[in-house]
């Protein structure tokens, strides 16, 4: 069974943060490698609405196309 990982606005933010980009880069990679699922909430996608385009652009190309649950 795929490890289920529950990911909120801060965890996209991450990928661009310098800071925190090398892990949450690993962690995206698992996803598109399709070795884990990320579990994202309605709030996400609201956040979301409000963020950058390129946060915006990036959970649309490659968290919504993965193999995702939603809750």
């Amino acid at each position: 069974m795929k490890q289920r990982i529950y990911i909120d606005t801060s965890v996209v933010g991450g990928y661009f943060d310098e800071e925190f980009s090398d892990v949450t880069k690993k962690l995206f990679k698992q996803l598109v490698d399709n070795e884990i699922i990320f579990v994202v909430s309605d709030l996400l996608d609201l956040e979301l609405s409000g963020a950058p385009k390129t946060f915006r652009n990036y959970y649309t190309n490659i968290v919504l196309t993965s193999s995702n649950e939603f809750n």
